[in-house]
């Protein structure tokens, strides 16, 4: 076994010496194609039913989901592919597992567990029942760890995408075994090493198991050094040299994993690769990554060999003889096929019911066809309730097409249309399909890249929802005919699912404008009684202002009381509804409007509480493009809570700043410090969140409310606070300008410049 290894460190296959995908991708077997493409990878049953035993746990964590994932290869595509999808992708890819369970969310994480342990139980191929996959998993495993720990010593800046670089470095193999089952397992327990392996799969078929998985991670659009992780592991020591680091770490691991000795040049191989690292202790990193796989292995209950290195692990395969016809293959009857696809799909529908969007069970449902049917490419259309018509034109995440075309329900020559008026599945391969077939289903077959369509209809309750648009191939057609049953059962699950969903947003909509119609008739009762005593207190306070000598100097405090019940009066009326913007035509003086609160509000918020109140002076005269009134309602919300939290002897200090730059806007800043306990960071992010999303709290309310009055006026706000030490709140707030002046500082200021 040592001249194996020595022959790999010194000789060049000339297979891996560039980055490309098979010359021509049309030209592999369609299986296999369709195996790339649905990312269907047999999981062991002991991970599916710890991940089904940990989403219901409520006491479970994404780390803890995360840990089990990234332990079977079949989950992490699995998830990784999900979540980079266009429907949840939002901006870079993600590469880390934590990440992608956190887009996805437990409730589709379940879903997908659900369809991926349904699939093991009714899909059976030829001879895979016979194939232990128990050292598959324990040389993935040992290769992501070794992968990890040598990432870790070289300095590598990505340890987590080099495990999953080497937890999925085979998984073409698993690809290949799923998608041609007993030929492939042949070619396997052929290989009496897997050196001799990509030659065997590149005369057999075109295509090497290292190619096979770049191209499912190219799928997802990730970055191309992890994808090159996968391709290049069995290069040659000189070309490896010229690759990146994440495919050089996998190449190592790998290499270590299926040598029995270590040879001493893969020392000066690591000095070349990573000159600025310290060389690593090649056994005892060995030996922890066997260590750390077998605490794995004992916890999910699968068995590795007892003797692990050097490790090939299809070693001792025993090629399945050729499937032989079994008579009884052909007696099941409907009405069991029925029976059977109900019993196992109910998990699948449990899990639909607890989704809470029309998107999440779009997505989950797509994503089953996927795992359940190797359905890869489907669109979904609609049925209007009123008319009939077929339509993709509310679904996103799907070819343009099926969101511009309208099927007219009695278009019976198009198979969409067909599907939704009888109820049926029909396909481009039936004995009586249309032909030729309708423009609009070659319009279809072309949009989804594929031969042809299969329709499946979402009918349930005696009415059609919509139909599922799938791109279909001869070949799927003869493997799914047996299953027409199953994928009934599925249109109606999907239907009841949507219906479900349907209704219960109607009820909840219902239960809103109930609710709201009592709320404004109280609201009614409210204004009419709070309007006569502020109508006769503010009455009272123009008598009281006649009254007075002019020489009294509390003109100025009567006038601000006047304003304050003008203020009460107008948000009684509006009942907490945001008032509309109302930016005072000359510009808001700030800090007379700041003046003029504490002389209203400081005695009561902070000198009788014993907080001291320090307000810097502006040296000249502020004017801010804001509405006054929200304005002080967003000051006095955020005072009040200050006055809440601080205690007596502790301070307040308010201050303004002038020549504020923010994105090429100029800004006055209003900044409030207290040296208080601090602010929690559930209470911060509050400041962002919407009220009527907010718990019913007054601090939440209020701080929240501060947030959305902000918004509306285009004031940014920033938050700093640390526990025992006080909280800084600041304000920008757009600065007043004439409209010949904010031209021409316009012209004359960079944008995204701060002081």
């Amino acid at each position: 076994m040592m001249r194996r290894t020595t022959g790999r460190l010194t000789q060049a296959t000339g297979i891996f010496s560039a980055r490309e995908k098979p010359a021509a991708m049309h030209k592999l077997p369609e299986p296999i194609l369709q195996a790339i493409e649905s990312g269907k990878l047999p999981s062991p049953p002991q991970v599916l039913v710890r991940l089904l035993q940990l989403v219901d746990d409520e006491q479970s964590t994404i780390d803890d989901l995360a840990t089990l994932v990234k332990q079977d290869s079949g989950l992490v595509t699995r998830m990784l592919g999900v979540a980079n999808s266009p429907a949840l992708r939002r901006g870079s890819e993600l590469r880390s597992v934590e990440n992608c369970l956190q887009a996805l969310g437990t409730r589709l994480v379940r879903a997908i567990a659900t369809c991926l342990s349904i699939q093991q139980v009714f899909d059976r191929r030829p001879g895979m029942a016979r194939i232990a996959l128990d050292a598959f998993w324990g040389h993935a495993l040992t290769v992501a760890e070794l992968s990890r720990s040598l990432a870790i010593v070289s300095g590598h800046a990505h340890p987590d995408e080099a495990y999953l670089a080497g937890l999925l470095h085979d998984v073409g193999q698993l690809t290949l075994l799923s998608a041609l089952g007993a030929p492939y397992q042949r070619l396997l327990a052929g290989c009496a090493s897997e050196d001799e392996l990509p030659a065997a799969e590149m005369a057999q078929f075109g295509t090497h198991h290292g190619e096979i998985g770049a191209l499912l991670t190219d799928n997802w659009q990730l970055d191309s050094s992890f994808a090159d992780g996968i391709l290049f592991h069995h290069a040659s020591a000189e070309e490896i040299l010229t690759a990146a680091a994440t495919p050089q770490l996998v190449w190592l691991a790998h290499t270590l994993t299926t040598c029995a000795e270590i040879d001493p040049k893969l020392d000066e191989l690591h000095r070349r690769m990573f000159p600025n690292a310290v060389s690593p202790d090649f056994p005892a990193l060995r030996n922890e990554a066997e260590g750390k796989m077998r605490q794995v292995a004992e916890a999910l209950g699968f068995v590795p060999p007892t003797e692990f290195f050097p490790q090939w692990p299809w070693q001792g395969l025993i090629a399945p003889e050729e499937p032989r016809k079994n008579a009884d293959d052909d007696d099941d009857s409907e009405l069991t096929a029925m029976i059977g696809s109900m019993a196992l799909l109910q998990p699948l529908q449990q899990d639909l019911f607890m989704l809470e969007s029309d998107a999440e069970i779009l997505l989950s449902l797509k994503e089953s066809a996927r795992i359940l049917f190797e359905l890869s490419r489907v669109a979904i259309l609609f049925s209007d309730p009123a008319t009939g018509k077929l339509s993709g034109g509310s679904i996103g995440d799907q070819p343009a097409l099926f969101r511009q075309v309208e099927i007219q329900p009695g278009a019976l020559k198009s198979l969409p249309a067909l599907a939704a008026s009888t109820g049926r599945i029909v396909s481009s391969f039936d004995a009586d399909a249309p032909n030729p077939p309708a423009l609009i289903d070659q319009q279809f077959a072309r949009a989804l890249r594929a031969p042809g369509l299969l329709c499946i209809p979402m009918r349930a309750r005696q009415r059609t929802t919509g139909v599922m648009v799938c791109g279909f191939s001869p070949s799927q057609h003869q493997r799914l005919v047996r299953r027409l049953p199953w994928l009934i059962n599925f249109g109606r699950i999907a239907a009841i699912s949507l219906e479900a969903l349907q209704e219960a947003k109607q009820f909840r909509e219902q239960a809103e404008a109930e609710a709201s119609n009592r709320y404004f008739r109280q609201a009614r009762r409210v204004i009419h009684e709070a309007g006569n005593p502020l109508g006769i207190i503010k009455s009272y306070l123009r008598i009281l202002d006649h009254k007075l000598p002019e020489e009294t100097g509390v003109r100025q405090e009567l006038e601000i009381l006047r304003e304050e019940i003008d203020r009460v009066a107008d948000i009684v009326g509006r009942m907490s509804e945001i008032p509309a913007d109302q930016a005072s035509p000359g510009g808001l003086a700030v800090a007379e409007l700041i003046q003029e609160m504490l002389l209203l509000y400081g005695d009561s918020l902070f000198q009788a509480r014993g907080i001291k109140v320090d307000v810097t002076p502006s040296p000249e005269k502020l004017l801010a493009q804001c509405d006054r009134d929200s304005l002080k309602q967003i000051l006095l919300n955020l005072w009040k809570n200050a006055s809440e939290a601080l205690s007596a002897g502790q301070q307040i200090r308010i201050s303004l700043t002038d020549h504020v730059v923010h994105n090429g806007r100029a800004y006055i800043q209003v900044r409030t410090d207290d040296n208080g306990p601090g602010m929690s960071d559930e209470a911060m992010r509050s400041i962002h969140v919407p009220s009527e999303t907010r718990g019913n709290t007054a601090r939440g309310m209020g701080l929240s409310i501060v947030g959305t009055l902000a918004d509306r006026q285009g004031i940014p706000i920033t938050c700093l606070s640390r526990a025992g030490k006080g909280t800084s709140v600041a304000l920008l707030l757009p600065k007043f300008e004439s409209i010949s002046s904010a031209q021409n500082h316009a012209a004359a200021s960079p944008a995204g410049v701060t002081e």
